[in-house]
C-alpha cells in the first residue's frame, strides 16, 4: 500500500534539545492548581531528532526509534514506552497548531530519541517545540513567534520556553521567559537511573521557598563571570527533597555521583534524572567512566548549550 506521505517533498529535520534546571526554585502555590517558580534553565547537547513530511490526508502519526544511549538500552526501563498517539506531546502540537491555523492537513512525524523520558529533562516538551516551528514552516504559516507561544503554553509549562531559549529564566508557571546571553558551554554529566518520577507527584511534595526568587539572577552573574565554585554553589532546586524522597533510586544516585567525584550533583527538574557540571573535560571523562563502571543504566556525557534555541536553527530539507 502506497504512503500517504507526500514523496516528492523534502522532508524538514530539526534537533530537540534536552534541557536542566540549573536553578529550579519552586516560589509559590497557585490558586489555578499550578506553581510559580524562578528557574534558570540551559539547553544541553543531548538531542532528539524530529523529521516532518506532510500527508496527503489530514491524519497526523507518529513513528519512534530509539538511538544513542537508548538503542542499547531499548526494552528496559531506560528506553520506557513512548505512545505514538495523541498522548505524545508531539502529536498533540501538530493538532493544535492545524487547529488554531484553521487548516486540515496532516503530518508524518519520525522521532528520534536519545533523551530519557520521565527523567525532567524536557524531551517531550522540547519535541512538541520543535514540532510547532517545523510544521510551521512545512504548511507555509505565519502565525507569528507570539501565537506559537500561546499554543505552547497550552501544551504545556516547559514547552514555550524551548521555542525561545537555549539560556533563560522561566518565571511564572513557566511561560514567562527572559533570554539570557553569554553563559558557558561547560562540561555536564546527565544520569538517570531506571525508574521515572511523576512530576505531578513530586510537585505536590514539595514546600514552597519564597526566598528562592531572584536566585537564577544571580546564577546567572557567576556564570557569565565564569566564577564556575561559585556558580555550582548557587545552584538550588526546590524539588529535590521530595524527589529523594520519592525515589531510594535517587537518593543513592546522587550519593554515587558525590563518591565518584561530582561537585554538587543536582536533580535536574522533578527527576529522575540528575547531572554534575565540571569545570574541564577530563573531569567531566572520569565521571562518566566512574558511574558506567558503577552500572548505572542512563549515563551521558555532553556539554550546556546555551546558544542552542530551536527558533534559530537552521532547519535541513532533505529530499
Amino acid at each position: 500500500m502506497a504512503t500517504p506521505g507526500l514523496a516528492d517533498t523534502p522532508v524538514v529535520e530539526m534537533d530537540a534539545p534536552a534541557k536542566l534546571n540549573l536553578s529550579l526554585g519552586v516560589v509559590a502555590r497557585r490558586d489555578d492548581g499550578f506553581h510559580e517558580i524562578d528557574s534558570l534553565m540551559v539547553a544541553v547537547t543531548l538531542c532528539d531528532t524530529l523529521q516532518l513530511r506532510p500527508r496527503r490526508d489530514s491524519k497526523c502519526t507518529l513513528q519512534v526509534t530509539f538511538a544513542g544511549r537508548l538503542a542499547t538500552a531499548e526494552g528496559s526501563a531506560l528506553a520506557r514506552d513512548v505512545p505514538e498517539d495523541d498522548r505524545n506531546l508531539a502529536v498533540r502540537a501538530a493538532k493544535a497548531l492545524a487547529r488554531v491555523a484553521g487548516i486540515d492537513r496532516g503530518l508524518e512525524i519520525g522521532l528520534v530519541k536519545r533523551i530519557p523520558s520521565q527523567a525532567g529533562l524536557g524531551g517531550g516538551s522540547s519535541d512538541a517545540a520543535a514540532v510547532l516551528l517545523a510544521a510551521s514552516r512545512l504548511w507555509g504559516l505565519e502565525l507569528g513567534h507570539r501565537r506559537l507561544v500561546e499554543i505552547a503554553a497550552e501544551l504545556g509549562s516547559d514547552v514555550p520556553w524551548f521555542l525561545t531559549a537555549g539560556g533563560g529564566i522561566a518565571t511564572g508557571r513557566g511561560e514567562h521567559i527572559e533570554t539570557v546571553a553569554g553563559l558557558p558551554d561547560w562540561p555536564v554529566v546527565i544520569v538517570v537511573p531506571a525508574e521515572g518520577l511523576s512530576t505531578a507527584a513530586v510537585y505536590a511534595g514539595c514546600t514552597p521557598e519564597p526566598q528562592q526568587q531572584g536566585r537564577s539572577r544571580q546564577l546567572v552573574d557567576a556564570m557569565r563571570s565564569g566564577r564556575f565554585d561559585d556558580a555550582v554553589e548557587m545552584m538550588h532546586n526546590t524539588l529535590q527533597a521530595p524527589a529523594v524522597a520519592a525515589s531510594p533510586a535517587v537518593e543513592r544516585l546522587l550519593f554515587s555521583m558525590k563518591t565518584a567525584g561530582a561537585s554538587r550533583p543536582m536533580v535536574t527538574g522533578s527527576g529522575s534524572g540528575c547531572f554534575a557540571l565540571t569545570p574541564t573535560e577530563e573531569e567531566a571523562q572520569a565521571l562518566y567512566d566512574a558511574l558506567c563502571a558503577e552500572g548505572w543504566p542512563g549515563v551521558f556525557r555532553g556539554r550546556l548549550a546555551p546558544c542552542g534555541r530551536l527558533d534559530q536553527q537552521v532547519l535541513a530539507e532533505k529530499s
